[in-house]
């Protein structure tokens, strides 16, 4: 019994040694060792609540963490990130409760960019068909834009370091199942998350097409040849406007400044003088109106000069 107990013992004891060894492997593998601090601050609104919840549920190797109370020292976040072992910051700073702004920073050194966000749609609202596992690493796809122009290639390299997922990290599962596109149009970064579903190829399908018949995809074993590889959205949808990159972790100097950038404030406050030009012009209209009224002796409101003949003196 005690021969037999030994033979099992020194099998278990083998199979435990491979699993440290395929253990110490995967994190010798590890190169890319990156945390990512996810927080807002006060005054955002649901919307900006539910995108920052649909991102870092995408973030295994985020650390999310309540909100921030002050707006104008920023630089608290460097201390905050350094506390949580975090070596990025993705911030979400609302202002008036209607424009978010989004912060980027690689902690402790820099570089930052700050974005503004806009045509933000969540997972939920969107109600699209599409679906991921949760944790599982994505494919990040850039435009072939972000390598002409210096600033793009400092956010594709935050943009990296911020939701490439390290590859071995405790959090994470060993799939690949949805892609994070990144492109660049009319000065935007234009950001969407598709799941990548593989569906095996139907035989005849051609023919059935023209006879107007039907078959529902069934779902393909991965790695076989007879499938068809596709892309589906699955949400969360947002554009992003970069404003400014500074070289440190949120200060120092301004490497890159936006001058097509125009602030939502200076927008809304724009149309309220065009509304309130508007408004001046229609009064001054209808001054002028009263104007030639009095002079012609037609405005009622001014008092009338007694006739003799006026029925009011004739029958009194």
């Amino acid at each position: 019994m005690a021969a037999v107990y030994k033979t099992i013992a020194k099998v278990t004891g083998s199979k435990e040694d491979k699993d440290k060894e395929d253990r110490s492997n995967i994190i010798a593998e590890r190169k890319n060792k990156q945390r990512v601090l996810v927080l807002s601050s006060r005054g955002v609104t649901y919307r900006h609540r539910h995108l920052l919840n649909d991102l870092a549920s995408m973030l295994p190797h985020g650390r999310k963490d309540a909100k921030f109370d002050t707006k104008s020292r920023l630089y608290e976040l460097c201390e905050l990130a350094e506390l949580y072992n975090c070596n990025n910051v993705l911030f979400f700073e609302a202002r008036k409760g209607k424009d978010l702004y989004m912060w980027f920073s690689k902690v402790p050194n820099g570089p930052t960019v700050k974005f503004y966000a806009q045509n933000l749609h969540t997972m939920e609202e969107l109600h699209f068909q599409g679906n991921c596992l949760k944790g599982s690493r994505p494919i990040l796809s850039f435009d072939a834009a972000f390598e002409q122009e210096p600033y793009l290639k400092v956010i594709k390299e935050l943009f990296l370091h911020t939701f490439g997922v390290p590859q071995g990290h405790k959090k994470s599962k060993p799939f690949i199942d949805h892609v994070l596109s990144f492109s660049v149009a009319d000065g935007k970064i234009w950001v969407r998350n598709y799941e990548i579903r593989e569906v095996e190829k139907v035989k005849g399908e051609a023919d059935k097409r023209e006879e107007g018949e039907t078959e529902k995809p069934k779902a393909a074993k991965p790695g076989s040849k007879d499938t068809d590889i596709n892309l589906i959205e699955i949400g969360p949808r947002f554009v992003l406007t970069p404003i400014i990159i500074q070289e440190g972790s949120f200060g120092g100097p301004i490497l890159y400044e936006n001058k097509r950038f125009i602030s939502p404030n200076k927008i809304r406050a724009e149309l309220r003088k065009a509304k309130a030009a508007r408004h001046h012009a229609r009064m001054e209209q209808q001054r002028d109106l009263l104007a030639r009224k009095r002079q012609l002796g037609l405005d009622e409101s001014t008092p009338k000069k007694k006739d003799d003949l006026d029925t009011r003196e004739l029958f009194a």
